[in-house]
């Protein structure tokens, strides 16, 4: 008897659900042309570890429960005396997710854990890099199921970049509608910028 091969939901929403849409919303000729989600890039700052290396494991562990895989340690490329800063010091991780592996924490991430983001009214819809590629930004770990709060020391924050070959934000904008991401409309975005005009943008996650 033949096992079946395993397909995560969010491979098979792209094919039942974001290629027709996007072929329909931007009248592509063939399935090919349909944009596509290339990876998946998350990093985690551990500024104490430079001080209790043992922080480190904590932060490693908890990361690879949320994402599956377990991420690579970023270090500082240069001293820097006025944050007592050391070239070589861990200060990060950073795991980069495709295939198989991205698809599902997406899924994860849309239908399981933004929702649980206090007070959520929507992710902001112009943190595009105007090639198409998105970038989110979390107060905390805690929104992720996986992660025991009984067991961890304090938050920490996480940065996620969707990097897609949609080539402009329209096209990937709709793109990650299609796939579930949960933006607030424009108009609602636009009112929230004027009520809060000192809010900053967070900076870009390296795509690599």
């Amino acid at each position: 008897m033949t096992k079946k091969s395993y397909t995560p939901r969010m491979k098979e929403r792209y094919q039942a659900v974001v290629i027709p849409g996007m072929i329909e919303r931007f009248k592509l000729k063939n399935p090919f042309q349909v944009p596509r989600v290339l990876k998946v890039v998350v990093n985690m700052g551990v500024n104490e570890a430079k001080e209790d290396i043992k922080i480190l494991d904590v932060a490693t562990a908890e990361l690879s429960a949320i994402v599956g895989q377990k991420p690579q340690v970023r270090r500082a490329k240069k001293s820097i005396s006025n944050f007592k800063l050391r070239e070589g010091m861990p200060i990060g991780l950073r795991v980069t997710l495709r295939g198989t592996r991205m698809y599902e924490f997406m899924d994860r991430l849309i239908n399981a854990s933004v929702p649980r983001i206090r007070d959520f009214r929507g992710l902001e819809p112009r943190a595009f890099d105007g090639r198409g590629n998105y970038n989110m930004g979390l107060n905390e770990q805690f929104i992720f199921p996986e992660v025991n709060m009984d067991k961890s020391p304090k938050p920490r924050g996480l940065n996620i970049t969707f990097v897609t070959n949609a080539g402009n934000d329209e096209r990937a904008r709709e793109l990650l509608t299609l796939f579930g991401v949960p933006f607030k409309s424009m108009e609602r975005a636009a009112d929230t910028k004027k009520k809060s005009p000192a809010a900053a943008s967070l900076p870009a996650a390296p795509a690599s």
